[in-house]
């Protein structure tokens, strides 16, 4: 067994998670170094730990920069006790949507302590964020990051799925980072996008939007 440090910070929210974990379906080539980003056409260890969340923008969104997010941790590693840390600056109305395999999860503060997590375990908890920084006149830039999945001094392969939807026709992608490669595709529509990335290493994103 190994220990393992899995932090997460998405949209103005931050995961630290101590996890044990027993890595028999990764090689040691699969762990990025310090400094080093890998994007994955394929996930080593697909049954493991991944992340989703789907941002929800409105048109109040572009003037206040609140927008609703709705995140879920699923595949968790088997551990006594889990906390979520979110950041107070940025995160207001943290509440549980649903858990399995746990025996208690509850918010205190801003954190969202887990209790006895049974392998495979999931949560889910939606929150409302300050996230969507004005650039200009009728330009925005959502940012997320750093995702990352802390091993030792590396990091271990992860998957996180990243939803956007706003109003029809309220917005449209201008640039993203990263850009579209194996590992990182995101699907623009006229209502929102859909971000999927595989990778190993230490990611930041962002995207600038702006009004058609």
């Amino acid at each position: 067994m190994f220990s393992i440090h899995r932090a997460l910070r998405l949209l103005g929210l931050s995961c630290a998670c101590w996890t044990a974990l027993p890595l028999a379906a990764l090689e040691l080539s699969d762990v990025a170094r310090e400094g080093e980003l890998r994007f994955l056409a394929q996930r080593p260890d697909p049954d493991a730990y991944h992340y989703q969340s789907r941002v929800t923008i409105t048109p109040e969104s572009l003037t206040s920069g609140m927008v609703t997010l709705n995140t879920c941790h699923l595949a968790l590693d088997p551990n006594s006790r889990i906390v979520i840390q979110f950041n107070p600056e940025r995160v207001q109305d943290i509440r549980i949507a649903e858990f399995t395999g746990m025996t208690d999860a509850r918010v205190e503060g801003h954190k969202v302590e887990l209790r006895d997590v049974k392998r495979g375990a999931s949560i889910c908890i939606d929150l409302r964020s300050r996230v969507l920084d004005e650039q200009g006149p009728g330009q925005w830039r959502l940012r997320a990051g750093p995702l990352m999945r802390r091993y030792l001094d590396g990091y271990l392969p992860m998957h996180a799925q990243l939803q956007v939807q706003w109003p029809d026709g309220l917005l449209r992608v201008v640039s993203q980072d990263p850009g579209n490669q194996d590992g990182a595709q995101l699907q623009a529509r006229s209502d929102g996008t859909n971000w999927q990335l595989t990778f190993a290493g230490r990611l930041n994103t962002h995207l600038v939007l702006q009004r058609p």
